[in-house]
């Protein structure tokens, strides 16, 4: 295993555990430097954060830092969009897909490049 792999799996922890989307890193990592198709890079990336989520629940759980009620009945549909999704990736393959998610990642950084930051929330 190289040094790529281990700061691939390293950053894209710390980012997924704290909610910034780990998973566009480890995606790319995998697309770019292993030459892995984008949907076995999805698929490996999802069972990746298992063991984060669930560490991550818990520690921010004991933080109380989780609002149940709320998140659970956004997880429902969260369930929903998941199966929609997949199958949607397997009529799509992999060339759209991997075009859809270069596409979202720039529409976000951009977005990011330009977004005002609220005084009021980063003294909290």
């Amino acid at each position: 295993m190289n040094i790529s792999a281990l700061l691939a799996g390293l950053f894209s922890g710390i980012l997924g555990s704290m909610g910034l989307g780990g998973g566009g890193i480890l995606i790319i990592y995998l697309a770019l430097f292993t030459d892995t198709k984008q949907l076995t890079a999805q698929g490996i990336n999802l069972l990746f954060f298992i063991p984060i989520g669930i560490l991550s629940i818990i520690i921010y759980s004991i933080k109380k830092q989780i609002k149940w009620k709320p998140t659970l009945k956004i997880a429902v549909f969260g369930i929903i969009g998941a199966i929609i999704g997949i199958l949607l990736a397997d009529v799509l393959g992999g060339d759209i897909t991997r075009k859809i998610f270069g596409g979202l990642l720039i529409l976000m950084g951009i977005s990011e490049l330009f977004k005002k930051t609220n005084r009021i929330a980063n003294k909290k």
